[in-house]
């Protein structure tokens, strides 16, 4: 796999998420929480952009950015703009640090251990991509599921 094919889809899919995001009726639904359901579309948003920021910005990238997974969770009623300004942003980060990468970076081992064993960084970049389509997944269930 190339750094070309891993940007392409991630910016597929990070787009994508914009459109889901943008397409509650209401914005007020992105938060809200049924029984049964975990994760607010809101919270999902909120920590796919950390994480991404986390593991390949700050990681790979050396951006500094620092991580607080558990506001990711526990922040609320973030209005959409900011949202979408947040996955914009991440798009930038990502297109940086993975351009910078080369094929023989891909092979190498991953800077931390994320698991408990060493992946090379090829097969955690894949990871990050279908953490990020399974969320996207999750969200798109979400609105479908509030907004009937």
């Amino acid at each position: 796999m190339t750094t070309k094919t891993i940007i392409q889809l991630f910016q597929r899919d990070l787009d994508k998420l914009k459109v889901e995001i943008q397409a509650y009726k209401l914005e007020k639904s992105l938060w809200l929480l049924e029984e049964g359901i975990g994760n607010s579309a809101g919270n999902l948003c909120l920590h796919i952009v950390g994480n991404l920021n986390h593991f390949i910005g700050a990681v790979l990238g050396n951006t500094g950015y620092i991580r607080q997974r558990d506001l990711e969770f526990s922040l609320k009623n973030v209005e959409c703009s900011e949202l979408i300004k947040q996955v914009d942003s991440v798009i930038n980060v990502v297109e940086e640090t993975l351009s910078a990468l080369t094929y023989k970076d891909l092979q190498k081992e991953y800077p931390i251990r994320v698991f408990g064993e060493a992946m090379t960084t090829e097969f955690f970049l894949t990871h990050l991509t279908t953490h990020l389509t399974y969320h996207l997944g999750q969200i798109n269930y979400h609105r479908r599921l509030l907004e009937v």
